[in-house]
C-alpha cells in the first residue's frame, strides 16, 4: 500500500514537472520571439520559436504521464502521435525559416543591435533546464520508467541548446564578431532538424522512449 501511494505521488511530480515545463517554455518563448525581432537577433527569435514548439511536445508528454498514472502503458495513443506529427512538421518549419533566414542577413549584411537579452535568457535557460533535467532523471529512475527517463534525456538536449545562444549571444556582445548570430542560428537549426527528425520517428514506431537523446 505504502509502495503505490509512493509510486502514485512521484508520477504527480513527474506530471508536475511536465507542467513546468510547458509554461517555462510559454514564457520563454513569447520573450525570446519579442526581443529577438526587436533587437534582430534571429539566434534568439528562433531560440523562441523552438520553446514554442517544444510546448506542443510537452502537451503530449503531460498526456501520457496521466496515462501512466491510471494503468501501465506499452505504447503512445493516438493523440500522442499527433501532438508528435505536429512537433515535427513544426520544427522542420523553424528550420526552413532559420536558414532563409541566415542567407538573407548574410546577403544583406544584418547584424543584431544587440544579444544581451539573449545572455540574460539563455543563463535563466540553462538552470532551469538543469534543474528539470535532474529531477526528471532522479523520478524516472526511482519509477523504473524509461518514458520519463527519455523526456529527461529531452530536457539534457534543450540544456545543451541553451550554450549555443548563450555562446553567440556573449561572443557577438563583446566582440561584435560579424555573423556570430547567424552561426548561432544555423546551431539551433540543427538542433531542430534532429528534433523534426525524432518526433516522426517516434510517431512512426509509437515507442514511448528513444535510443538518443531527442528534444
Amino acid at each position: 500500500m505504502e509502495k503505490t501511494t509512493l509510486s502514485r505521488r512521484r508520477y504527480q511530480w513527474a506530471y508536475y514537472l511536465s507542467l513546468i515545463t510547458i509554461v517555462y517554455n510559454l514564457v520563454e518563448g513569447g520573450v525570446s520571439t519579442y526581443f529577438g525581432a526587436s533587437d534582430e537577433t534571429l539566434a534568439l527569435f528562433g531560440f523562441g520559436v523552438d520553446s514554442f514548439v517544444e510546448v506542443l511536445s510537452g502537451l503530449g508528454i503531460a498526456h501520457m504521464i496521466l496515462r501512466m498514472k491510471k494503468h501501465p502503458i506499452e505504447e503512445r495513443d493516438s493523440f500522442e502521435v499527433t501532438a508528435l506529427r505536429i512537433t515535427g512538421t513544426a520544427f522542420y518549419l523553424l528550420v526552413l525559416g532559420l536558414v532563409t533566414g541566415v542567407i538573407l542577413a548574410v546577403v544583406k549584411g544584418a547584424t543584431p543591435e544587440t544579444t544581451m537579452v539573449g545572455i540574460i535568457i539563455s543563463a535563466i535557460s540553462i538552470l532551469t533546464m538543469y534543474f528539470l533535467y535532474t529531477s526528471k532523471l532522479k523520478v524516472g529512475r526511482e519509477l523504473n520508467s524509461e518514458p520519463i527517463i527519455s523526456d529527461a534525456n529531452c530536457t539534457k538536449t534543450c540544456f545543451y541548446l541553451s550554450f549555443i545562444l548563450l555562446g553567440s549571444s556573449a561572443i557577438y556582445e563583446l566582440f561584435r564578431i560579424p555573423y556570430v548570430d547567424a552561426i548561432g542560428a544555423l546551431g539551433i537549426a540543427w538542433y531542430a532538424f534532429k528534433e523534426g527528425r525524432e518526433a516522426f520517428e517516434k510517431a512512426r514506431t509509437r515507442k514511448l522512449s528513444c535510443n538518443n537523446d531527442c528534444c
